[in-house]
């Protein structure tokens, strides 16, 4: 089944914005048509790391999906173990260290991108600008690795939530993305735990990414269940969350 992926707003003007901060037309066309690939997000994270540092938030920040995020987290923390949340594709966004300052139960948050460049870059900012947890248990950590291997790094159901703010949605929309980002809901997948969550936040339809994770998801070792919730408009652009989950086997 072909899978129709609109055109989105968001896309359109993170393509006008991009062409006016930088000079460089070939970088420009480089990230939109090969979004999966590591060289290009090198090149992008260096090129916008001159100057001044600075969050850069694809489709929206923290504060936007908190409601989403939080209390699912309250409501998976049984023990005072912290809890692993997993950010993957995070780039040089805020996600991650606001997770950890806003959640009140204990996490782990690991901060995962395929870029070095991008990792160094929070590390560095995190060392320069700490983060004070909300729960002095609380973990920060930041990780190269690729996504579509993350049994390599993190042990069979392991993960209490994994959150994906717009790496799907880059991998989708680059010549040969589409592969790769039905290996990472199935890698996702391994490494959750049965009461854990996969949550993607995108602004593609309903009718058509449930279609796909639901194709996805019956390719993996685990049987999942899949869900939407509308988040809202932000910017003119409606958005969503997907949430993935593994389906605990009936008795």
């Amino acid at each position: 089944m072909l899978r129709i992926l609109r055109l989105s707003l968001s896309l359109r003007g993170f393509r006008k914005g991009a062409a006016r901060r930088w000079h460089h037309t070939s970088l420009t066309n480089d990230l939109i048509e090969n979004m999966d690939k590591k060289a290009t997000w090198d090149r992008f994270y260096t090129e916008n790391s001159k100057g001044t540092f600075k969050n850069f938030e694809w489709f929206f920040g923290f504060h936007a999906i908190k409601d989403c995020i939080l209390p699912l987290l309250q409501t998976a923390s049984t023990t005072d173990a912290p809890l692993h949340v997993l950010d993957i594709g995070c780039g040089t966004s805020a996600l991650g260290p606001c997770i950890y300052r806003h959640s009140e139960c204990a996490v782990k948050i690991t901060c995962a991108d395929i870029s070095p460049v991008a990792v160094r870059l929070m590390q560095e900012h995190a060392q320069n600008m700490p983060v004070q947890p909300c729960n002095p248990s609380s973990i920060l950590v930041f990780q190269e690795l690729d996504c579509t291997e993350l049994e390599r790094h993190f042990g069979p159901k392991s993960l209490a939530l994994i959150v994906d703010k717009g790496t799907t949605d880059a991998l989708v929309r680059s010549k040969k993305g589409q592969e790769k980002a039905g290996q990472i809901i199935r890698q996702c997948l391994k490494v959750l735990r049965p009461s854990g969550n996969l949550l993607q936040f995108s602004d593609e339809d309903p009718d058509a990414r449930l279609l796909w994770l639901e194709k996805e998801s019956r390719g993996s070792e685990v049987a999942a269940e899949v869900g939407v919730n509308e988040i809202g408009e932000i910017r003119g652009v409606t958005y969503f969350c997907y949430q993935i989950s593994p389906r605990i086997p009936q008795l």
